[in-house]
C-alpha cells in the first residue's frame, strides 16, 4: 500500500507488548515439578502477539509502525532486527534502562504448548508515551496484550478514545488474562474500538458465559465488529445483524501454532482497511492464520509477501489478490 499524496504515513500503528520467544520443539512431555526432559529443538525469534502482527501486516503489504518498550541488551536488539527486516518503522519504541526485554519460554507438546512470561519493560509503557503525534501518524489503531501491560490496562479507554478523537479506525485483541481478573470495562471501550478481535476462550471469559452464544450476546450491544478466532473451527464474525461463520483452512501437518491469531489479525485487519465487508475479512484472516501454522514461530511463513502466495495457494489452494 503505497502512500498517495495527503495520505498519512502509515496505514497502521501499533501500541502494544515487545519480547522474544525461547522455543522448545520435540518434548516427549510436558514438563512436571522436579523431573528435567530434554527438546529436540530450540528456536529463538520474534515474540508478542503486537509484534507478530505488526510483522505479519507489515509483509502483507501494510505501512506499520510500531510503539512499544524494550530493554538496552541483546534481545532488544533481536526484537528492533526482526522488525525492521520485516519493514516495520520502529522509531518510536522506547528503550528502557531500568528493566530487560521481556520473553516468553513456549514449550511444544504434539498440539498443546505451557508458556512462561518474564514481562520486563514491556510493563513500563504507559498511555501518556503515546503522543498525539503517534495517532496523527496513521490510519488505523491496534492494541493488544492489554493484561499484560498495566498502564495500558489501566488508560485503555483513553487511549481509544483519543485515537478516535483523531480520525482513526481501531482494533483491540486482548488475549489472555494470567491473573484471570479481567479488569476491564468493556461496556465503555467496546463502543470505541471499531474491530474485537478475542479467541473463544478469551470471550467465555470476559463474558463469565459458558457457550459462544451467550457470550455474543452481552457483547454485542456495545461492539461494532465481533471477529472470534475458534481455531480448528474457523472463525465466526459479528456486525450489527450480520453474522457469519467461516469455514477454515485445515493445515494436516502443522508445524507450529503459535502467531496463528494474530496472523488471523493481520489478515482481518487488512482487509478491513482496504473496506472489505466481513465475509472476506473473515476468509482472509483464516488463511493467514492457516498460513501461519506451516513454519516455525509466529514470524517464520511470513517471510515474504511472495511466499504467502505461494503457501496460501500450494498448500490451501486459495490465490491471495492484492
Amino acid at each position: 500500500m503505497r502512500k498517495k499524496a495527503g495520505q498519512k504515513q502509515f496505514d497502521v500503528l501499533v501500541v502494544g507488548e515487545l519480547n522474544v520467544d525461547i522455543i522448545l520443539n520435540g518434548l516427549a512431555t510436558l514438563p512436571s515439578i522436579g523431573i528435567e526432559i530434554l527438546a529436540g529443538e530450540m528456536a529463538v525469534t520474534l515474540g508478542s502477539s503486537s509484534a507478530i502482527f505488526a510483522s505479519n501486516i507489515s509483509t502483507l503489504g501494510v505501512r506499520t509502525a510500531f510503539l512499544g518498550k524494550i530493554g538496552k541488551d541483546d534481545f532488544g536488539e533481536t526484537v528492533l532486527d526482526s522488525l525492521q527486516k520485516k519493514l516495520v518503522n520502529t522509531d518510536t519504541i522506547k528503550m528502557s534502562s531500568a528493566k530487560k526485554t521481556g520473553a516468553t519460554i513456549v514449550l511444544n507438546y504434539d498440539d498443546d504448548r505451557a508458556m512462561v512470561t518474564y514481562p520486563g519493560a514491556m510493563e513500563d509503557l504507559s498511555v501518556s508515551e503515546v503522543e498525539d503525534g503517534n495517532l496523527e501518524s496513521a490510519r488505523h489503531l491496534h492494541v493488544s496484550s492489554v493484561f499484560l501491560q498495566p498502564k495500558i490496562q489501566k488508560e485503555v479507554v483513553n487511549l481509544f478514545s483519543r485515537a478516535k478523537q483523531k480520525g482513526m479506525t481501531t482494533s483491540l485483541d486482548i488475549q489472555w488474562d494470567p491473573a484471570e481478573k479481567w479488569d476491564i470495562d468493556f461496556e465503555k471501550l467496546l463502543p470505541l474500538v471499531d474491530v474485537f478481535l478475542p479467541n473463544l476462550q478469551e470471550l467465555l471469559a470476559i463474558t463469565k458465559k459458558k457457550t459462544i452464544e451467550d457470550a455474543i450476546a452481552v457483547v454485542k450491544p456495545f461492539a461494532n465488529i465481533i471477529a472470534i478466532k475458534m481455531g480448528k473451527d474457523g472463525s465466526w464474525g459479528v456486525q450489527g445483524n450480520t453474522s457469519i461463520k467461516y469455514a477454515p483452512f485445515l493445515n494436516n501437518q502443522i508445524v507450529d501454532a503459535i502467531g496463528a491469531g494474530d496472523s488471523f489479525n493481520a489478515g482481518f485487519i487488512r482487509a478491513f482497511i482496504q473496506g472489505k465487508a466481513l465475509k472476506e475479512c473473515l476468509r482472509f484472516g483464516n488463511i493467514c492464520g492457516a498460513v501461519n501454522t506451516t513454519d516455525v514461530g509466529g514470524t517464520g511463513a511470513f517471510s515474504s509477501l511472495d511466499d504467502i502466495r505461494r503457501i496460501a495457494k500450494d498448500q490451501f489452494l486459495f490465490d491471495i489478490i492484492t
